[in-house]
């Protein structure tokens, strides 16, 4: 096992020593819905972001029993150069061989600290954020006072797609089993219906408009 971090420069950092173990921390995202008729419901939102973090150190001398390579960077040139990671603000790829990780990731936390009877090693320990590009808009107003759309670092709330005439017997839970085939997606519709339907989901009238999730 090779642990590498690659920056959009190419510049790469190969780290010397493996860790004991290597911990990546996964949770899934939710959010809890209370329908005053039937209590209270839990929804899935996605993946949270992942955490991998591990702690090593960086040799002063070459010992072929756990060194990954002979030609080590100094400590301190070493620790230099994570450094630059965790000022960086683009992120670098984390590749682990062996492992299946190869993804884009942000260094968040990187401690480093010296021990007695290892002088002139510095160990470390470290924590990385995996990076997400998010697809966003912004609007930029024209000399005519008019708003174009264009890339950009702001999300951009508004969605586009189709319409749904809501008719008698009509609820959200049959609304997205019947035009998203997923029943449970109710509570997308209603996010992006609030100000039509109001503050309780089960009121929707006959004739109002529905913008379906894309």
């Amino acid at each position: 096992m090779d642990i590498y971090l690659i920056d959009g420069t190419r510049n790469f950092f190969h780290f010397p020593v493996n860790p004991e173990e290597i911990s990546i921390s996964r949770s899934k995202g939710y959010e809890t819905i209370n329908m005053l008729e039937y209590g209270e419901f839990d929804f899935t939102i996605g993946d949270k972001i992942k955490e991998i973090s591990f702690s090593s150190f960086f040799p002063k001398d070459y010992d072929p029993s756990y060194c990954r390579y002979s030609n080590l960077p100094a400590p301190q040139a070493a620790t230099n150069q994570l450094n630059h990671f965790l000022v960086s603000k683009r992120p670098a790829q984390l590749i682990i061989t062996g492992t299946g990780v190869n993804v884009p990731v942000y260094l968040i936390t990187y401690n480093t600290n010296f021990r007695g009877g290892e002088p002139g090693d510095i160990s470390f320990d470290l924590t990385f954020r995996t990076w997400r590009d998010a697809k966003v808009k912004q609007q930029k107003t024209t000399a005519k006072g008019k708003a174009n759309s264009k890339s950009g670092s702001r999300t951009d709330l508004k969605q586009n797609g189709k319409t749904y005439t809501v008719k008698s017997g009509d609820s959200l839970f049959k609304i997205a089993k019947l035009q998203l085939g997923d029943s449970a997606k109710w509570n997308a519709i209603y996010k992006l219906n609030t100000k039509t339907i109001g503050n309780n989901p089960n009121n929707i009238r006959p004739g109002q408009k529905l913008v379906m999730p894309s």
